[in-house]
């Protein structure tokens, strides 16, 4: 009998990312970013004048990080628990975007803090990629797992079938990131997030069709 399917994103989910970060451009480069900004637009500062980190250099900025400075990052609270019991009666896929070089490097990483399933890193939006993670597993119900409201418009573009939990693990962020619209709930604390995940799970239902997809 098929087994549901839990699909998590890392960042911002299982793992810290903004804070590592902030703290390696401070230390490092002495760029100051505004947490409080909540963008990235003009949230990077160079410190000896205040101007704005181009986009170009803030993508190399966050290429360096995760090519150096991933050990860095910290388990969001609860999120090895959780998603170690979620995995008693579920599959677990983990479904990051990052460049595929970066796959095993992800994977010893989670391995490290005892979240030892399979990775798929992915570049653009979820969607279609969890198309094949639905196609391979086959599952009973699926909740998909992710903290940018993009990534759950992608997933409710191309799988509207399947539950989607609109969860952001960062403290510093919550005031300033509004619920997904695409997303059937919002929840920030792993504690709650577990409840919900397994309900949706062991249902076996279908997610409903949100009135955002009907109206697109």
């Amino acid at each position: 009998m098929a087994r549901p399917l839990l699909i998590s994103d890392c960042d911002e989910v299982l793992m810290h990312m903004v804070v590592p970060f902030q703290q390696w451009l401070d230390d490092d480069h002495g760029i100051h970013f505004d947490l409080d900004s909540g963008t990235f637009v003009d949230a990077l500062r160079h410190k000896h004048d205040g101007t704005v980190v181009e986009q170009g250099q803030v993508w190399e900025l966050l290429n360096g990080f995760f090519d150096t400075e991933m050990h860095r990052q910290r388990a969001i609270a609860g999120a090895v628990d959780s998603i170690n019991r979620i995995a008693e009666f579920a599959d677990v896929a983990i479904l990051t975007n990052l460049m595929d070089h970066r796959n095993a490097r992800r994977t010893q990483q989670l391995r490290e803090i005892g979240i030892d399933f399979p990775v798929y890193t992915n570049q653009g939006g979820k969607g279609e990629a969890m198309l094949k993670l639905l196609a391979e597993y086959q599952p009973s119900a699926a909740v998909f797992v992710d903290d940018l409201e993009h990534q759950h418009d992608s997933v409710g573009e191309h799988a509207p079938h399947v539950w989607r939990l609109h969860f952001v693990g960062e403290p510093l962020l919550w005031k300033h990131i509004k619920p997904a619209r695409s997303a059937h709930a919002r929840l920030d604390e792993w504690a709650a997030a577990e409840s919900w995940v397994k309900e949706k799970l062991l249902s076996g239902e279908a997610a409903p069709v949100l009135e955002e997809e009907n109206n697109g």
